[in-house]
Order: C-alpha cells, then sequence, then structure tokens
C-alpha cells in the first residue's frame, strides 16, 4: 500500500509541475510569480488550479506513505515528516482556492492589494516554510542516508532560492529575478516530493 500510494503522489505532483511549467510557457515565457498564473484574469488560471489541487493529493498521499520517517534531531522531531507534508498540503489547499489577482504579489501594500491576496500569500509562504521544515526533518532521518542528504541539500537550496524570490518581490526590484527564483523553488519543492 505504501509503495502504490508514494508512486500515485509522486506522479500526481509531477503532473502538477508539469501543468505550472506548460502554463508559464503559455503566458509567453513572461517572467511572472507562479501565483500570478492562478490570477482570474489569466489564461492559466483553472490549469494552476488543478496543479495546486494535484500537489495536495500528491503531497497527502507521498506524507501517508512516509508516516513511519522520523527525526533523530529532538527540537524537529516535534512531529513526523509526513504531518509537516499534510499542513503544507493544506495551505497549497487554500491557497488553490483563494487565489491572487493579476499582478500579485508585486502590488505589496498597493492600492489593488487587498485581503485576498494577503491570505493567498500567507498561504502559499506558509506551505514553502512548512515544506522546508520536512525537508529538514527528513534531513536527519533514521535509517535513510541517501534520502537525509539529498533532503538537506533541497532544503538550502529551497530555502535560499525562495527566500531570495521574496525579498525581490517584497523590494519589487529585479522582479524577474524574483519570479524565475520562485519558479525554480517550487520545482525543487516539487522535485523533493517526488
Amino acid at each position: 500500500l505504501d509503495v502504490v500510494t508514494s508512486i500515485l503522489g509522486a506522479c500526481l505532483v509531477a503532473a502538477a509541475l508539469a501543468i505550472i511549467w506548460v502554463d508559464r510557457i503559455e503566458v509567453g515565457g513572461q517572467s511572472v510569480y507562479v501565483s500570478e498564473l492562478g490570477a482570474p484574469e489569466m489564461p492559466t488560471a483553472r490549469s494552476f488550479e488543478i496543479a495546486l489541487l494535484l500537489i495536495v493529493a500528491g503531497g497527502c498521499l507521498v506524507g501517508f506513505a512516509s508516516r513511519d520517517i522520523r527525526s533523530r534531531v529532538r527540537w524537529i522531531a516535534i512531529w513526523p515528516p509526513s504531518v509537516s507534508l499534510w499542513i503544507a498540503s493544506g495551505f497549497f489547499g487554500v491557497a488553490s482556492q483563494v487565489t491572487c489577482k493579476y499582478l500579485c504579489p508585486l502590488p505589496w501594500g498597493g492600492p489593488v492589494f487587498d485581503w485576498q491576496d494577503f491570505t493567498h500569500i500567507l498561504c502559499a509562504t506558509s506551505a514553502f516554510i512548512v515544506a522546508c521544515f520536512a525537508m529538514i526533518q527528513v534531513a536527519f532521518a533514521h535509517h535513510h542516508r541517501v534520502l537525509a542528504r539529498f533532503s538537506l541539500v533541497m532544503a538550502i537550496a529551497v530555502g535560499a532560492i525562495s527566500a531570495t524570490g521574496g525579498i525581490l518581490s517584497l523590494a519589487q526590484f529585479g522582479t524577474d529575478v524574483g519570479a524565475d527564483a520562485e519558479l525554480t523553488a517550487t520545482t525543487l519543492a516539487i522535485a523533493w516530493v517526488v
């Protein structure tokens, strides 16, 4: 059951990643933030919602299949990494239904920025943070040396790259680079789940 569940979960999140990349190409290769693909004004809004829901389903399945993995470091072993995956999936579920508007997350604090944008950004950011925490938990897992090393590298990469994209978004500076950083971090995070 765990093998079937993990393979199905991995396939779902891999399909989500493919949809996100196709959506990005569909908007003419513009450097748009991943969240902006779900804006109601974008032609990619529906497929982006489907991609996030696939991440939710796939993340939950992979979490179920990996429920026996435990961290050996006490301060990060407050719960298993599977619970972190489920929490991150929950945040992505909310983000799939409460989408950013066009140009989100760039109008941070501007006149068009509202509770919808705030809710989406809060949920998407929280999902990334909790997913990175899951990676760190797995990086110190018992009896999974290769997976642990891979998880540590991915946690550092996803954390650093997504933080760079977020800072550029907040500063409204180098937003093309910020958007590409967010896409890269998304790609790496989903690759880790797979």
